[in-house]
């Protein structure tokens, strides 16, 4: 995500925005193939922020379809899952981070367990076109019968505040990954957009935290983690881990963004990156002045809004200006080829048994070429163009993952039975 604006006011400006500079056109029968491909491989997306726009927008409907590009309609729905050809996504239990004090961490507890109430609630009232997962087996089971599989993933450990046991507690809500920090510092870890340390990596609490998601088969997600954060976690961690949605440094020098050398690292801990779909984690673009003018005066409104403090018609009327704004100062953003640029970085340095997709839809995530869950194909498309096979291909959409995520399970049954051994 963004420093200084939040993800939710990214997503507003430019899930709806055209752009001025296209994507190079998709051959259709590349895409023809791409799409026969999405019916014959499990495809996954480890990262989408859809419980924060549903918590700030209680009218969506997530088994209606929502027309792409129309305001309000966000990046993501059942429908348009479907359409993509998208089987399984890791719904993201953001909290940004606030005050570090026992009212904050109790009060961040209270949003991510409200998102997760959320997210089971979207699948329970579609019954018929999705279903919470809990394992890769789940997930292969659950689209065999047609139906979407729904992981949750916690971005930004904040939530779990000081007190080790609250990681048991959202493993069992069905928690399956945890970002270890956001964009500052908390408890647990340095961030990697914090303008200080504090830790030197992870902290003494942070640790433990690891170690319990070690014993407990919750995935490691090193993204946003100062990169202090991440050798620590390398060096103690006894399962592989995962970057839910990160891109590579080389092309874009962002302290988000992996280096080589931690690239090479995941891939000797037998780990996965998820490639992130946000522009600034991609390419550094031209800068925009007449836009970032036209919508500086509206920035408190958007905050506003987000937090749905704004009545019904002052809130329709910005919508307004932003769709006038967005037409008269379309934004610069990557194409869909220049993501597949950090695909191909990626496996060059570490092979293709160590790539995915982490979208950020709903969160900043889009590009040109790729603007919703219904054009996932295009990225399939664009890897055919390059010379991918077909295993290829099935590793980078879930294999690679779901490899990690069995080995996660692995390892935390072998500590449980070590430790029932010792007592």
């Amino acid at each position: 995500m963004f420093r200084g604006i939040s993800k939710a006011a990214i997503s507003i400006l430019l899930a709806s925005s055209p752009s001025s500079v296209d994507s190079q056109p998709i051959d259709q029968k590349l895409l023809s193939q791409a799409n026969a491909l999405h019916d014959k491989v499990l495809t996954v997306d480890t990262h989408i922020d859809w419980p924060s726009h549903q918590n700030r927008n209680s009218d969506f409907v997530p088994g209606e379809r929502h027309e792409p590009g129309k305001f309000g309609s966000g990046q993501w729905d059942l429908i348009r899952m479907k359409e993509g050809g998208l089987d399984a996504a890791f719904m993201s239990i953001f909290t940004s981070q606030g005050p570090r004090t026992d009212e904050g961490h109790a009060n961040a507890k209270a949003h991510a367990l409200k998102l997760i109430e959320l997210t089971k609630k979207m699948v329970a009232d579609n019954p018929d076109k999705a279903e919470i997962a809990l394992s890769p087996e789940d997930a292969s089971r659950i689209e065999k019968s047609g139906k979407r599989a729904i992981f949750m993933g916690m971005e930004n450990g904040y939530p779990l505040g000081a007190d080790l046991s609250n990681v048991k507690m959202f493993y069992d809500l069905g928690v399956r990954y945890i970002t270890l920090s956001h964009t500052r510092n908390n408890e647990i870890s340095d961030s990697s957009t914090d303008s200080t340390k504090q830790w030197g990596g992870l902290s003494p609490l942070g640790e433990k935290v690891v170690r319990e998601m070690n014993r407990l088969g919750i995935m490691v997600d090193i993204s946003h983690v100062h990169d202090d954060t991440f050798w620590d976690v390398i060096a103690i961690t006894k399962a592989p881990v995962i970057a839910s949605h990160s891109s590579a440094f080389t092309l874009r020098d962002h302290p988000r963004n992996m280096n080589d050398e931690m690239l090479k690292a995941v891939r000797k801990n037998g780990g996965v990156v998820q490639v992130c779909l946000l522009g600034e984690y991609i390419k550094k673009m031209p800068p925009n002045p007449e836009r970032e003018e036209a919508l500086k005066p509206w920035q408190e409104k958007i905050r506003a809004m987000r937090r749905g403090e704004l009545p019904a018609q002052e809130a329709d009327s910005i919508r307004q200006v932003f769709q006038e704004i967005n037409t008269k100062y379309p934004p610069n953003r990557p194409t869909l080829q220049d993501a597949v640029d950090h695909i191909d970085h990626m496996t060059k340095v570490m092979g293709r048994d160590h790539v995915g997709i982490g979208s950020d839809f709903d969160g900043g995530g889009g590009l040109n070429g790729i603007n919703d869950v219904s054009e996932m194909p295009n990225i399939t498309a664009e890897l055919l163009k390059r010379g991918y096979s077909e295993k290829d291909i099935r590793k980078i959409w879930s294999g690679n993952l779901m490899r990690v995520f069995s080995d996660v399970m692995k390892v935390a049954s072998k500590l449980q039975r070590e430790t029932m051994m010792s007592q």
